[in-house]
């Protein structure tokens, strides 16, 4: 998932488990009270703040604290049922009063990341803080300052925000941030202050960020793959830099159409035998829970090769994929040279008229090609409409 893992998206698996608040929104809770600390008041605990959808929550205070000219305070997140790698999370926010003028200036404290890399919605040089928690900490703050009576009408206050997330630099490890070109720590990120568990969107706007860095960079290739193991071959086959890969996981459909939308000179389609033979069916959800690997539809495939009526009852009887592999390796059938072709020509269709030379390579779970299909040769066109 794009920076953190914070999944406020719609389109989920488990509508039912409990959802929680995204970074941005602890972010903006953490400025609302220090700010209202700073202009003389007390630290209002719990702090009620406003999310983009009219949401009013309340989050408790983990810690305060108060210097010369400035405020701290500090949330624990509760990303809810969702994995997130910033769940119990420490979120501070510190202010102090800015220049002349200047509004409301944010700066990256321990634990949160600088851009360094253009192609993300914040120029380099910038703190990891997305538009959207910006907007939502400057109308916290401003709120704060109206109600301090610091402020006439809605002249946002001249103040520097800080905010630090503690061991951040060492969760962002375990997130693309690295790959994204953020560098140091977590991103503050939400679009609704609400992590949805298990989301989709949240993991598809990862893949549109990693194909804005790759194309910001000029890169003339990129990889979008299944798994840790085929985006390692792809690397080392191409020599391809971490920009270069996509962690489609199993949103095809998610990446190919962005693409399509913000192409790139060539993209390769790496992953296993499995989840491929989904999208050569013309399957853009590759998630075994939502749809099954087709053993009759394998069999066909077969069948096309050329494989008798014992090896097709074996196939269709298989119970698994790798299964029907081997029995077709066996009987020396190119069975995932012809996945990889039919996967290849699903992805062309779904990318239309994008100037995209794609090739698709199918990996073993030891990381070996076994199967492959197009290349830096060939250009493809458009499947029949």
């Amino acid at each position: 998932m794009d920076g953190n893992g914070d999944s406020d998206a719609e389109g989920t698996v488990g509508r039912d488990l409990r959802p929680g608040w995204t970074t941005g929104a602890c972010a903006t809770a953490a400025a609302a009270a220090a700010t209202a600390a700073l202009f003389g008041g007390d630290f209002p605990d719990p702090v009620t703040i406003t999310l983009p959808g009219g949401q009013q929550p309340a989050f408790a205070l983990a810690v305060t604290a108060r210097g010369d000219g400035w405020a701290e305070a500090g949330v624990i997140k509760d990303a809810g049922d969702d994995p997130d790698v910033t769940h119990g999370a420490l979120v501070r926010a510190r202010v102090w009063a800015g220049a002349d003028g200047g509004g409301v200036v944010f700066r990256a404290g321990p634990g949160v990341g600088t851009v360094t890399l253009p192609g993300l919605p914040l120029p380099v040089g910038e703190p990891a803080i997305n538009p959207v928690p910006r907007a939502m900490i400057c109308a916290a703050v401003t709120a704060a300052a109206q109600a301090a009576g610091r402020v006439v009408g809605d002249l946002a206050p001249d103040l520097v925000v800080e905010i630090g997330i503690d061991n951040g630099e060492a969760l962002a490890r375990r997130t693309l941030n690295g790959r994204l070109g953020i560098i140091g720590g977590l991103s503050v990120l939400g679009t609704t202050g609400i992590v949805v568990p298990y989301s989709c969107g949240a993991w598809i706007a990862s893949i549109h960020r990693g194909v804005d860095v790759a194309r910001a960079a000029g890169l003339p290739h990129v990889a979008a793959c299944t798994g840790r193991t085929s985006e390692a071959t792809v690397a080392r086959h191409y020599g391809l830099s971490e920009q270069a890969l996509l962690d489609m996981g199993d949103f095809a459909g998610g990446t190919l159409k962005y693409l399509r939308r913000h192409p790139v000179p060539r993209l390769t389609i790496a992953g296993g035998f499995a989840k491929l033979g989904k999208l050569a069916r013309g399957l853009m959800d590759l998630h075994s829970k939502r749809h099954a690997v087709d053993l009759d539809w394998l069999a066909g495939v077969l069948a096309d090769l050329g494989a008798d009526a014992d090896l097709l009852a074996q196939a269709r009887g298989a119970n698994t994929a790798l299964q029907v592999l081997h029995l077709a390796d066996a009987a020396g059938l190119p069975v995932a040279d012809r996945v990889a072709t039919m996967a290849r020509d699903v992805a062309v269709g779904v990318l239309g008229d994008a100037p995209i030379t794609v090739d698709v390579l199918v990996i073993d779970r030891q990381g070996g090609i076994i199967g492959q299909a197009g290349g830096v040769a060939d250009t493809h066109s458009p499947l029949p409409r």
